[in-house]
């Protein structure tokens, strides 16, 4: 007679088979923040022109506009670490799906420019939040040697995001029939672009309940019990449940939750570390990859391209953006964050002084000549392409892994923030600078690419393959 039984050795491998689809899971849910980041951030791109028009509103005024939700950023950044370390990761989502359906409704149904512009900072804060809780989280339900590529979830849901709010703005477009003003479900297409993402962030609200606590939380609070059982399901029973529990107890054991001089340094306001997570943050955003994001359409229609077109150049940008996003997950845990860093710098570098020379060819009438115009189109994709395949992953995989355990939230709340006012600085800035010099503009943008080649070779160290607890 034959047995069905499994064999020793069979339940020896099985016992060792990493759970990753169950991990995988749990990272995708989690990134659904991600989505509703890049989402958020970039669907006024298509309701720019629309709101300049409706409340006849000059270049500074309309920047204050775009840019004030990243104000919100900012507040939601830095104060998500804290929140998180008291009420816990999941709680946090919760919360900042809230927000996002509050501002979803409100951008759509708004009563005056004002409150259009407080229902963004509301939208804002919650992006804030979910730019870090996103990354901690997925770093501390994630086995060390998946840990890149699950971290990289959070940036492939951000590019994600951003191209469906690309699509999901072309298409109300054309079923408005061309028109950002025009009529679509008894409102103006641009009010249903921001309407639209009440969808995701009701999705986003309800998947956070299907996935567990961090294991790293609920030690925190005595919870050891609950802690082992998520740390078996993410970690497996290849892994002793016991030893990790103990590992991860000494590094929080007879600490107090994180306070804000415990980012100080000795000179300098902070610690070394943390200013290292600020440069990577505010070089990730002087670039100047969200003016592709906010203001894409507005620019190639100011070079003479017709606003469909203009439309559609944005969403393949947002493709172009996704292909990127892939090969860093595919590269950032075989070859190092690093090396991804150096090579998508002068990347970044050569593609915008291109766009730099081209648009220095702009006639009177602010049209380019046709092979200037290609070369800026592929530049500008080439641009994207290097910015996703590096520092787009890169700085969201290190700012969740970087930092010592005792500061880790608190930190990367600080580095979050100073991202979100870097990118604050250049949405806000750039519709002036653009009017002044565009050429001019993107050799700014050029020469902060090249100076964060030498800041990642003389500052920044490698954490690939490392444990948390080991980033001490």
């Amino acid at each position: 007679m034959t047995s069905t039984a499994e064999t020793p050795p069979q339940r020896t491998q099985a016992a060792h088979r990493p759970p990753l689809a169950h991990v995988v899971s749990i990272a995708a849910a989690a990134a659904m923040g991600g989505f509703l980041f890049g989402y958020d951030s970039s669907v006024i791109n298509g309701a720019v022109e629309a709101i300049r028009d409706r409340y006849d509103i000059g270049s500074a005024v309309l920047a204050q506009v775009i840019a004030i939700a990243l104000i919100g950023c900012a507040i939601g950044a830095a104060t998500a670490g804290r929140l998180a370390d008291r009420i816990g990761r999941i709680r946090c989502m919760q919360i900042a799906a809230v927000l996002f359906t509050i501002s979803a409704v409100g951008s759509a149904l708004p009563f005056a420019l004002w409150d259009l512009a407080m229902w963004r900072v509301i939208g804002g804060i919650a992006i804030g939040m979910a730019s870090v809780i996103g990354p901690a989280y997925i770093a501390e339900v994630s086995p060390p040697a998946y840990r890149g590529r699950l971290g990289s979830f959070q940036q492939a849901a951000i590019v994600i995001g951003i191209a469906v709010s690309q699509l999901v703005n072309w298409g109300l477009l054309n079923a408005a029939g061309g028109d950002q003003r025009g009529e679509l479900m008894g409102v103006e297409a641009w009010q249903a672009m921001l309407g639209v993402m009440v969808v995701p962030a009701v999705l986003y609200g309800l998947l956070s309940f299907a996935i567990p606590e961090s294991p790293r939380f609920l030690i925190s609070v005595g919870r050891h019990a609950k802690a082992r059982r998520v740390l078996a399901e993410v970690e497996g029973a290849r892994i002793d449940v016991d030893a990790r529990v103990a590992e991860i107890e000494s590094a929080v054991r007879g600490e107090e939750r994180p306070a804000f001089t415990d980012l100080l340094g000795a000179s300098f306001f902070f610690r070394p570390i943390v200013w290292i997570g600020i440069g990577l943050s505010v070089f990730q955003q002087f670039v100047g990859i969200n003016v592709a994001f906010y203001y894409s359409s507005t620019l190639w229609q100011s070079v003479g391209v017709n606003p469909a077109d203009s439309f559609f150049y944005s969403f393949t940008t947002s493709i172009i953006n996704i292909v990127g996003t892939v090969i860093a997950m595919l590269l950032v845990d075989r070859i190092g964050r690093r090396p991804l860093a150096v090579v998508g710098s002068v990347g970044m570098a050569v593609a915008l002084a291109l766009e730099a020379w081209t648009f220095s060819a702009r006639s009177a009438g602010g049209e380019l000549p046709s092979a200037q115009g290609w070369v800026a189109l592929i530049a500008a994709h080439g641009f994207v392409l290097f910015f996703a395949l590096s520092w787009g992953v890169v700085v969201w995989v290190m700012l969740g892994e970087m930092f010592p355990s005792r500061i880790r939230a608190a930190a990367l709340g600080v580095a979050a923030s100073a991202q979100w006012i870097a990118n604050w600085a250049i949405t806000a800035s750039f519709p002036s600078l653009s009017d002044w010099n565009l050429s001019g503009t993107y050799v700014i943008y050029t020469a902060f690419a090249a100076l964060s080649i030498p800041f990642v070779l003389k500052f920044v160290k490698e954490t690939k393959g490392r444990t948390l607890e080991e980033m001490g």
